[in-house]
């Protein structure tokens, strides 16, 4: 088996010691090519060389940022049956994709179930997201147009500056952010879904490719808990950030309640193939837990076992 293996030296919960392991590791069961990032898209750049060079796997050791680009390496050369199939070790600080899939946090437990599920030949297909903008993005775990993306903005910022990205930190991001103005007085969203069903005048719009939506520390947050990679994409809009219906979703999400819509406060959409989400001015997109600029239109939808994991 032909395999290469992504590192980003820079993840949360890696380090030297860690990554010599692993890479021992995986070389007594495969024909490992061991690749280390160093800027920003460079995995993206090595899953199409995986894709390309007809490879059978492609492994990343990382955050979900690294996941999330070198799928949108894999995909962006096409779908089919030919694409290597996916592993992930978990490296990075929230690690949503490799704990979807079952995985354990430690990197050197979980490079062991790897090495079993190859040895077992288990392997299953998951389904992705995509968002089309001006460009096509396609995602593993979440995506969210919003106050959620101006938290990821605002942490990027801080990570910029040399801040570790804590849970303490994004809580207290958080509620900056809430209490801004700028996010008090964002634009509204419009989402419509095929049919004519729309939601008109939401604040933020949550959406899931799994379950649940991303950690705090070790507690799962999860608007919909019935997301799942077997089915399609998972919406949850809050249609006003008053301190009422804010706590009713604040309160859904820590408590993992599996709830539908709540009158013209929260609406929560399950299954979608596909919707779109317009902006009345420009509002911020996260994709992956990755800020990518402000939009004024996102299509999203949902690409049915378009990725082949070991797990």
């Amino acid at each position: 088996m032909r395999g290469l293996l992504i590192v980003n030296p820079r993840a949360t919960t890696t380090s030297p010691r860690i990554i010599d392991v692993i890479v021992q590791a995986l070389s007594h069961e495969i024909e490992l090519d061991v690749r280390v990032t160093t800027h920003r898209g460079h995995a993206s750049s090595l899953g199409e060389y995986a894709v390309s060079e007809h490879l059978d796997l492609v492994i990343t050791l990382g955050g979900d940022g690294v996941v999330h680009e070198v799928v949108n390496g894999m995909l962006g050369l096409g779908r089919g049956d030919d694409l290597p199939a996916l592993a992930t070790i978990p490296g990075g600080s929230a690690n949503v994709f490799a704990r979807s899939l079952g995985l354990s946090v430690d990197p050197v437990d979980a490079t062991g179930q790897v090495l079993e599920a190859i040895r077992e030949g288990r392997s299953r297909y998951i389904g992705v997201g995509c968002v089309e903008t001006h460009e096509t993005r396609y995602f593993i775990a979440n995506a969210g147009v919003g106050l959620d993306a101006a938290i990821i903005e605002a942490m990027d910022r801080q990570r910029a500056k040399g801040k570790v990205a804590s849970p303490a930190r994004y809580l207290a991001t958080t509620i900056s952010e809430f209490f801004s103005k700028s996010t008090r007085k964002a634009p509204g969203l419009t989402l419509e879904r095929p049919g004519g069903e729309r939601v008109d005048h939401a604040m933020v719009a949550l959406v899931q490719n799994t379950s649940p939506w991303t950690y705090f520390g070790a507690w799962p947050l999860d608007p919909c808990p019935q997301a799942s990679f077997d089915t399609g994409l998972d919406v949850f809009a809050v249609q006003a950030l008053n301190p009422i219906t804010t706590m009713r979703a604040a309160l859904r999400i820590v408590w993992r309640i599996r709830a539908g819509s709540a009158g013209n406060a929260i609406t929560v959409w399950h299954d979608q193939h596909a919707f779109t989400v317009r902006a009345d001015s420009p509002a911020p997109l996260q994709v992956d837990g990755e800020f990518v600029g402000n939009i004024t239109q996102a299509t999203f939808t949902d690409l049915p076992r378009a990725l082949r994991v070991i797990v």
